[in-house]
């Protein structure tokens, strides 16, 4: 195994390389600041869009950040929107545990976009969760209720951790956690790519790719068994929107849709059929069409 010196090397590293990557982009974020968890992780949080719009909360999803939802904070169509990323616990910015309780527990996934929502100070918020903040949002749900925001959407949204809902990939789940540095990133590389059914540009999926190995090792393998609270999405009363990419090889996504519907009947869906795992990247321009529709629509009600 590494050194502790070594791994916080690694880090720091790793840091320099997202931070320097992402300078062309820093300019979409307009204010940035932390929050701390009630188990005291820090999240970093960050806002782009009309300040004294309507609140949009972005919630990314296994390897992620803020840095996933660029084409989002720089859409012409919802710049009318206040839009509020932050970097899960594990990831980014983030605080990072070493303990694979704070991983395993979906509950502190849930406090987390609480503290983030409260910390924000933002009014009847949209939730928009891709693949794993799926999961984080409906466990939001089974902690909170909906009372505070004004309806979800989830994008290749986990909805269970189950063996129909999940595409199998044993080998790269496995060799996330390798303790061997070259085995480990190349699962990195590997998962990254499983997202997208068309790639993106050469310099936004290097972008994506230093981003995801900075997450936290820990995590990665402790949030295998985190528990979703499914109890979440069933209580649900506020507008629940499912997004999947037809060609979704890490989520399966009619079963994924399905299962949801059971859960909450008047659950929506949508496929995209020219996506991967990430619609919002891969065909844009329709999602954040689609996005401005139904945040407009729930914000009404």
């Amino acid at each position: 195994m590494f050194t502790l010196a070594y791994r916080r090397a690694m880090q720091a590293f790793l840091i320099a390389v997202a931070l320097t990557l992402t300078a062309a982009t820093a300019s979409a974020a307009t204010k940035t600041y932390t929050v701390t968890s009630p188990d005291g992780v820090e999240l970093a949080v960050q806002e782009a869009g009309d300040p004294n719009g309507p609140a949009i909360i972005f919630v990314h999803g296994l390897l992620g950040s803020h840095l996933n939802w660029e084409k989002q904070l720089t859409s012409p169509q919802l710049q009318r929107y206040r839009l509020i990323t932050y970097d899960m616990r594990g990831h980014g910015l983030s605080s990072k545990p070493a303990v694979a309780s704070a991983y395993s527990d979906g509950k502190r996934w849930a406090e987390d976009l609480n503290t983030v929502i409260a910390g924000s100070n933002a009014s009847r918020p949209v939730l928009v969760g891709w693949s794993l903040g799926g999961a984080v949002i409906t466990n939001y749900l089974a902690a909170f209720g909906d009372d505070r925001i004004a309806g979800a959407m989830y994008v290749g949204g986990v909805i269970e951790l189950n063996a129909d809902q999940i595409v199998s990939h044993p080998a790269i789940y496995r060799d996330l956690v390798s303790p061997d540095l070259k085995t480990h990133l190349d699962a990195v590389r590997d998962f990254l790519s499983l997202c997208f059914q068309t790639p993106p540009d050469s310099a936004t999926f290097m972008r994506l790719y230093a981003n995801a190995a900075m997450a936290s090792w820990t995590m990665q393998k402790a949030v295998q068994s985190m528990t979703i609270a499914s109890e979440g999405l069933s209580e649900a009363r506020v507008p629940m929107l499912m997004v999947y990419g037809k060609q979704d090889a890490l989520v399966h996504a009619k079963p994924s849709l399905a299962r949801a519907q059971v859960l909450n009947p008047e659950v929506r869906g949508e496929v995209f059929a020219n996506s991967g795992h990430a619609p919002f990247i891969e065909e844009t321009e329709r999602f954040n069409s689609l996005l401005a529709r139904f945040a407009a629509a729930a914000r009404s009600r």
